[in-house]
């Protein structure tokens, strides 16, 4: 998905934490890392992440365009302060299951890109959740 201005003006003000230029930044290096074709499944977390908090429409090659859905839970609800922190809640527990469950076993770090995502635009926690940070 290509990340456009109109993207980022429709992203709601209360979804954010870090600033609009941060966010964007990582947006983009995500869903370019993505493009590349590559099965990273902790950059897909990434990308998952960003398009449910930017309230994004998700414009598949094919098909329809629909709302992006919220990373954990799958809600078709778009993001809000109440229902980021419930999703961040699911996300962290998602993490923390013990035995890790088997789908979850065949996507290394889907859920580790999703709460590293979290944690650090709505938390302000935690490093840059990917490997360069494209601000420096």
């Amino acid at each position: 998905m290509d990340v456009t201005a109109s993207d980022l003006t429709r992203i709601p003000a209360g979804n954010l934490r870090v600033s609009c230029d941060e966010f964007a930044a990582l947006w983009l290096a995500a869903e370019q890392r993505m493009a590349t074709g590559s099965s990273d499944w902790y950059a897909g977390g990434v990308v998952v992440t960003c398009r449910w908090l930017a309230a994004a429409t998700v414009r598949p090659a094919t098909g329809a365009w629909h709302p992006a859905r919220s990373p954990v839970t799958r809600r078709t609800v778009s993001a809000y302060p109440e229902l980021i922190e419930t999703e961040h809640l699911a996300a962290e527990k998602q993490l923390a299951r013990r035995p890790v469950p088997t789908w979850l076993q065949h996507q290394p770090g889907w859920a580790l890109g999703i709460v590293t995502t979290f944690n650090w635009v709505w938390r302000r926690v935690g490093a840059y959740p990917l490997d360069v940070d494209p601000r420096q």
